[in-house]
């Protein structure tokens, strides 16, 4: 494809062609488990680059969306099989770029997949309806039309779900893309793309950018000729998207951080409640918007429950992603890694008790990483730091409560909405945690990650910009609607 074989160096693609920046510089990408290894390199591209790939898909889109949306949806059916192929490929280059476990990048790569099937399925489903007019010979109907060139800028944590959950909408709604993915990802970004241009997606209908996010990414936001941005990373990058956006008219949706509650009631399956607050923690070292970072739980079966946790924490086993004994992989930096750390640093400092982890991992095989192991805190109070920013790490907090109410008050006490849990076989209780916690996500006697296709994905408060991506909410964004008479002529 377009890789050199000696030094690894991964093109941009634009107009169907694989192409170098003209820059003439790339950045190397380096695997967070060994950090002397550099898996590969992507091109360090400019705003020429940028604004020629946002001519071409300007110059694509009349053609693209005049493409029944049966036939588009062919292309993601095809793009989906080549995915699945190739799926242990990737499922590898993706942990070797931000370290997390085989396993899960695996079934990350599945993932895309079925959200590929998903919007080709899309292809075969309304577009508009026909409402009732005041004035009996007329027709009114509605029709969703593509809002036209749409920017797309992925982070790194979900280097192949995220872009193509705003990829594949917006190509099955008639939308051309320009792709600016996260530096640390950037190889990932290329084989998705590889999997579109062997499925014969036409030239120009996606392009890939790789670069720095303060040029790429903030020239996406900036360009006049960008109908729309969908953007996934931090809240201070996605209020500057936002201000760029709107002052040249285009749309934007972001999707941003996270400090996710899980409640624990005094009649919950105490063992169940456990193992699922550890996973939504640790799994993916922490590093997910919708991991879970503070654990309200009942006095009456707190000692128990904390007990389970510390036990199932440090029975994790940290260490190199590819490893299929590994539960943990490292962290995806060594600018990520200090980020924890600090964070780590600062919950102690505040007065916190640790219960489990806390220090890098020294040793023979952690020395060339970015190794944390599973953190957590208790004696947590509410004004601590480790409780109200997020951490993007292994990092869980322990606090314990007297009641529903008072750990409900409590977990939405945050600028964040995107993902809540409760344990607990009350129907009532249940059903009042559904109508009072102030997030997008909530779970039921589940962990708060966790998305599927079909289902809409966001947040409420500075989690997002209240839109939502996949399922049929993704129209919303991807879309505009045309308002249609029709009159009879007698």
């Amino acid at each position: 494809m377009q890789t050199n074989v000696e030094c690894l160096s991964y093109l941009n693609y634009v107009n169907g062609q694989w192409q170098a920046a003209s820059s003439g510089q790339m950045i190397d990408i380096h695997n967070p488990a060994n950090k002397d290894e550099i898996i590969g390199r992507i091109q360090a591209s400019n705003l020429e680059d940028l604004d020629h790939a946002v001519a071409i898909a300007k110059k694509a889109l009349p053609t693209w969306r005049n493409l029944s949306s049966v036939e588009r949806g062919n292309f993601l059916h095809r793009t989906a099989d080549i995915l699945e192929k190739n799926a242990d490929e990737i499922a590898e280059i993706a942990t070797k770029e931000m370290g997390k476990i085989l396993r899960e990048t695996k079934g990350e790569v599945l993932r895309g997949v079925a959200i590929l099937r998903y919007y080709a399925q899309e292809g075969m489903r309304q577009i508009g309806e026909v409402l009732p007019s005041s004035q009996k010979q007329n027709i009114l109907l509605t029709k969703r039309v593509p809002v036209g060139v749409v920017g797309v800028i992925s982070p790194w944590n979900f280097p192949i779900a995220i872009p193509i959950w705003k990829i594949a909408p917006a190509l099955i709604y008639g939308n051309t893309v320009v792709f600016k993915p996260a530096s640390e990802t950037g190889i990932s970004a290329a084989k998705i793309v590889q999997a579109f241009d062997e499925a014969g997606l036409p030239k120009g209908v996606l392009n890939l950018v790789n670069g720095k996010g303060s040029i790429i990414g903030q020239g996406l936001a900036d360009h006049k000729d960008v109908n729309a941005i969908s953007f996934t990373g931090s809240n201070q990058v996605g209020k500057q998207v936002a201000v760029s956006a709107v002052k040249h008219g285009a749309k934007y949706q972001l999707e941003m951080g996270g400090k996710n509650p899980v409640i624990i009631m005094d009649d919950a399956d105490i063992e169940h409640a456990a193992e699922l607050t550890v996973q939504g923690a640790m799994k993916q070292t922490g590093q997910r918007c919708t991991a879970t970072s503070r654990a309200y739980v009942h006095c009456s079966v707190y000692e128990r429950v904390k007990e389970l946790v510390v036990k199932k924490a440090n029975s994790l086993k940290v260490g190199n992603g590819v490893d299929p004994t590994v539960d943990l992989g490292p962290l995806a930096s060594e600018q990520q890694m200090n980020t924890v750390m600090n964070y780590i640093k600062k919950g102690k400092e505040d007065g916190a008790s640790l219960l489990c982890g806390g220090e890098a991992l020294k040793g023979e095989q952690y020395q060339s990483g970015y190794f944390v192991p599973p953190t957590v805190f208790e004696n947590v109070t509410h004004d601590m730091t480790i409780v109200r920013e997020e951490i993007f790490g292994p990092v869980l907090g322990l606090i314990k409560v007297n009641s529903f109410e008072e750990a409900l008050e409590m977990a939405n006490d945050t600028i964040y909405g995107l993902s809540a849990s409760i344990f607990t076989k009350d129907i009532a209780r249940a059903f009042k945690f559904i109508d009072e916690i102030e997030t997008g996500l909530v779970q039921i006697n589940g962990e708060t990650g966790g998305a599927e296709p079909q289902a809409p994905f966001g947040g409420m408060k500075d989690s997002s910009s209240q839109s939502r991506e996949q399922g049929q909410a993704a129209k919303e964004f991807y879309t505009t609607m045309k308002t249609i008479t029709i009159t009879p002529i007698p």
